[in-house]
């Protein structure tokens, strides 16, 4: 028997989540695996590049849905997607992160009572009307199976009533779901593999964007609460500009971000900071490697920040990877510019974090652990 098991992804952090899942489910020759993208994200640098990167197949399934108003890009993702599901019929779907992509895959595949596998669950904010955090609520309500990278997303779990939590395959008994087990998490398995290759290329691609290991900081801004804000996105742009006047700051600017500050004409108006393509996964951990401090609202950078031991300051007033702020290595700053610029102080006067708890996360074999354990699951049923 050959189980048909189809990915849903559709923006940047869930292709890298990706590719090692991908990779261990081609060990499997009773597992038929089908990708499909939504086309959340659909520019070449954050989307078909991430393939060429991890030497990926092109997706099997490209809705090529786009982008478009949170409710109007669900909606149509549900639909579409659904249709695509009862003509597959797939045994299992496995949904990444907390994305508009997550969410609609999630409802069309309950809709349709197909068993759903949520990667990276359990994780709060608290911030009920986030765009990400209701996605991820949801997600984690319809799954069957709930992969959780840390022993905090199975309290979040728990307070909500979902305390199922086993150790190993042998703890799945009929009728019983949902699941919840602790794997680690996937961005710490392809980091690990990703540094080991390009180790021969830092040079290179410091020379390319002329900086100097920790010479320069670098920033990435994509998240709505702070770019569909005015008043934050002007903060956090002006606190990068005045810190840029003595230390270097390179900006990846994110497609939707340079849209709206190309729209409203204030690109022009932050002059010190280096406005750079968004980069490569390889390119973007090598500047996060070598930078001497890393601003971010994105998840993905700060545990990034977290495993390479390098200073965040994260312009968010909260965060769903709260092991960071706990070790010392992420500070939170919110959209306000003095707290930005005076986090950023902070780092560069005395920054001790304990580096001990860097290991919360699991140990890098996330993608072996919940490839065996979706294949457990789906000969036990």
């Amino acid at each position: 028997m050959k189980y048909k098991i189809i990915s849903v992804v559709g923006a940047r952090p869930q292709f890298i989540k990706l590719a090692p899942i991908y990779k261990e489910f081609e060990k499997y020759k009773d597992i038929r695996h089908i990708v499909l993208h939504t086309g959340q994200h659909y520019d070449f640098l954050m989307s078909d590049v991430f393939f060429k990167n991890f030497n990926l197949p092109k997706p099997d399934i490209n809705l090529n849905i786009g982008s478009g108003s949170h409710h109007i890009q669900t909606g149509e993702m549900i639909k579409r997607i659904g249709t695509k599901l009862e003509r597959i019929k797939p045994d299992i779907v496995v949904i990444y992160g907390d994305t508009n992509t997550t969410l609609a895959g999630a409802i069309a595949s309950v809709k349709l009572k197909i068993p759903i596998a949520h990667i990276e669950a359990g994780l709060r904010s608290f911030i009920k009307y986030m765009p990400e955090e209701i996605n991820r609520v949801v997600a984690d309500r319809l799954s069957d199976l709930l992969f959780v990278p840390s022993k905090n997303a199975i309290v979040n779990l728990a307070k909500e009533g979902i305390s199922n939590v086993i150790a190993n395959s042998d703890g799945f008994k009929r009728g019983n779901p949902p699941y919840v087990i602790e794997c680690g998490d996937l961005m710490y398995d392809i980091l690990k593999i990703v540094l080991k290759n390009v180790k021969d290329d830092e040079r290179d691609i410091l020379g390319k964007y002329n900086l100097e290991r920790r010479g320069f900081a670098l920033a990435t801004v994509h998240r709505a609460e702070n770019t569909d804000n005015e008043e934050n996105l002007e903060n956090i742009l002006g606190a990068l500009d005045e810190i840029s006047e003595d230390l270097k700051v390179i900006l990846p600017l994110h497609p939707r971000t340079s849209g709206i500050l190309r729209k409203s004409g204030r690109l022009k108006k932050f002059r010190n900071i280096t406005i750079i393509n968004p980069l490569s996964y390889n390119e973007m951990l090598i500047l996060e490697k070598n930078s001497r401090a890393i601003f971010t609202d994105s998840g993905g950078v700060q545990k990034e920040a977290f495993w390479l031991k390098v200073p965040c300051i994260t312009m968010r007033d909260k965060t769903e990877w709260v092991e960071t702020v706990e070790s010392g290595f992420n500070i939170l700053a919110g959209a306000d510019r003095k707290k930005i610029i005076s986090a950023f102080k902070k780092t560069e006067k005395r920054f001790e974090p304990d580096s001990d708890k860097t290991g919360v996360y699991g140990k890098g074999d996330a993608s072996v652990r919940i490839a065996k354990f979706i294949r457990d699951f789906l000969r036990w049923r």
